[in-house]
């Protein structure tokens, strides 16, 4: 299941949820995707699969302007730290231990390159929490659409049984991004659900598509 909601939904002042950390106030757009899957790999797998910054790169996603399937995420690679730039290998599921802070660059397919912060929130067999945020401003043909700290997510997975597990992510941009992000549902619904196919190791553009 999958939900978008904007600001004129919940108001301009919308609360995030304690369990987010999110200290700012209100939104933009707001995205909550739930669901089960099947995943025979352990924890150490989803470890795998997240820390695999680069295997985000090709990614696809449903365009609702295009009607067709298209690259999403153009490029995307692990960082040594904050500052982009400088190439690394794939974080190891070592490296995606409880409390940890890592970097990755990422170019998306209309906001360009930004650099991201992700932050391990719980790391055990039975659960994996983590958020991401951009740490630099994201652009349209040059002209800012989010400043750092706008584009925030955070995903929750849980294990239901021996191998399916129940999955929980929060998306949203900040209440002063850019105008050009409203009104746009259909799409924040297609990448939201993209991102929750990659990382349960479906098939980003396996038919049909959560928003046609």
């Amino acid at each position: 299941m999958v939900k978008a909601w904007d600001r004129v939904d919940l108001g301009r002042d919308w609360t995030p949820p304690v369990c987010t950390g999110w200290t700012t106030p209100g939104f933009t757009t707001l995205v909550v995707t739930v669901a089960l899957f099947r995943h025979s790999s352990g924890v150490e797998g989803l470890l795998r699969r997240i820390g695999t910054i680069s295997e985000l790169a090709g990614m696809r996603y449903w365009s609702t302007t295009h009607k067709r399937w298209q690259t999403l995420i153009v490029d995307a690679y692990a960082l040594p730290g904050p500052a982009g730039g400088r190439r690394r290998s794939d974080f190891s599921p070592d490296e995606i231990a409880e409390g940890k802070i890592l970097y990755y660059q990422m170019e998306d397919n209309l906001s360009g390159k930004a650099i991201y912060r992700m932050h391990i929130q719980s790391a055990s067999p039975d659960r994996l929490v983590f958020d991401t945020e951009n740490i630099s401003t994201m652009r349209y043909f040059l002209w800012p659409i989010y400043r750092a700290g706008e584009m925030q997510a955070i995903y929750y997975f849980d294990r239901e049984s021996q191998d399916v597990w129940r999955y929980y992510s929060i998306t949203r941009s900040g209440r002063s991004a850019s105008r050009l992000t409203e009104g746009n549902d259909a799409s924040s619904i297609n990448r939201a659900v993209a991102f929750y196919r990659h990382l349960a190791g479906i098939p980003t553009d396996q038919e049909p598509p959560a928003s046609p």
